[in-house]
């Protein structure tokens, strides 16, 4: 039974005020909890039908990080270690707390449980050590700290970095943009050696736009049908001028750090596992937390089914667009990953798991 049952009668009368919300909607909202009171709000079993179906990665993404941050596996290393019994006990949400393990469901966006989940992925340039043909477009580090404020991206793509700052060039702008809104990417310099990955190198110091915004604002996309594959279908039906000039819309610019050799890794500096690790907002939801999340599962065409598939994941990242009651899913390396992880703008359930005797609730009311 659920600790907030007596908001249950009048959860379901605004539902059916709202327009029979007792259904999902296209983004997958649900309405079944009634109104929760605190951002983290203990509850006696969650109200999630199946187990999780990503056992495995899970105890992969807990390998890594106990290999990549030894004190960040220490600091939870009995959390996980409880966990992995109750999966394999058959991972029973209503068997949790014969582990020891407490769940605090996340009030969401909405005070509904409505947790937004996106996704975003590692992508894999084609570029050049040096400046040939088609490629032309430069990659650049980071800049030696200085007093003065690094140049904006309209700057930037005019020249004004010191050219002894480019870590190799592209074949499309689009492709840098994309890499910068991921964070980091692979690099295939064409010489037949391994990717090299591109870390985060840092950022100019100018405030973040969202290109996707002001192609809705100028009516050249429908909000509905706005993603990542939708800007660059946008950018693939203009010429070079009109992408930079819409580029240039958002100043703020990162820059890469080059890292031969590397798995993808967060802001944990511990390798990812798609869809096992997520980026969250570290105020709200530390680096290490657990989560047993309710994620829809959208086809092909990244509409929602109707369905939710049980996950655990661990939070091991962060961005600068995630704040609150909002996780970015990690979904892996590469195009397909890529448009798959562009086409999630939903929402879920998400549930924090902590040990019975943490005291979590107190220090997250």
């Amino acid at each position: 039974m659920r600790v907030w049952g007596k908001y249950l009668l009048v959860g379901c009368v605004i539902s059916l005020l709202a327009g029979c919300h007792l259904r999902p909607t296209d983004q997958a909202q649900q309405y079944k909890d009634g109104r929760i009171t605190q951002n983290l709000q203990l509850v006696n079993t969650p109200n999630a039908e199946g187990s999780p179906v990503n056992a495995k990665d899970f105890v992969t993404q807990v390998n890594y990080i106990s290999k990549s941050s030894p004190r960040l596996y220490s600091n939870n290393r009995e959390l996980f270690d409880a966990i992995e019994s109750w999966m394999l006990s058959g991972g029973d949400t209503r068997d949790l707390n014969g582990f020891g393990l407490q769940a605090y469901q996340m009030e969401g966006e909405d005070n509904y449980g409505n947790v937004k989940f996106t996704g975003y992925y590692t992508p894999v340039l084609q570029a050049r050590h040096i400046r040939q043909g088609e490629f032309k477009y430069p990659l650049y580090r980071m800049p030696a700290s200085s007093r003065s404020r690094l140049p904006s991206r309209a700057a930037i793509y005019r020249g004004a970095l010191n050219q002894k700052f480019i870590i190799g060039y592209s074949n499309s702008l689009m492709d840098n943009f994309m890499m910068e809104v991921q964070g980091s990417g692979y690099v295939d310099f064409g010489d037949g050696r391994p990717l090299t990955f591109f870390g985060y190198g840092g950022k100019n110091g100018h405030p973040y736009r969202s290109i996707g915004k002001v192609l809705i604002d100028r009516d050249e996309v429908p909000s509905g049908k706005m993603s990542m594959k939708a800007i660059r279908q946008w950018g693939e039906q203009h010429s070079e001028a009109k992408v930079k000039e819409l580029l240039e819309q958002n100043p703020s610019f990162v820059f890469f750090k080059p890292e031969p050799h590397t798995l993808v890794r967060g802001a944990s500096a511990v390798p990812l596992v798609a869809k096992a690790s997520v980026a969250s907002d570290k105020s709200l939801i530390p680096p290490g937390t657990a989560l047993l999340a309710e994620v829809p599962v959208l086809n092909e065409l990244g509409k929602f089914t109707g369905q939710y598939r049980m996950r655990l994941m661990v939070a091991l990242d962060v961005g600068g667009a995630i704040k609150g009651h909002h996780f970015d899913i990690y979904h892996g390396v590469g195009e397909r990953a890529g448009e798959m992880a562009g086409f999630y703008n939903h929402y879920g359930r998400v549930w924090v798991l902590k040990r019975a005797s943490s005291g979590f609730l107190a220090a997250n009311q």
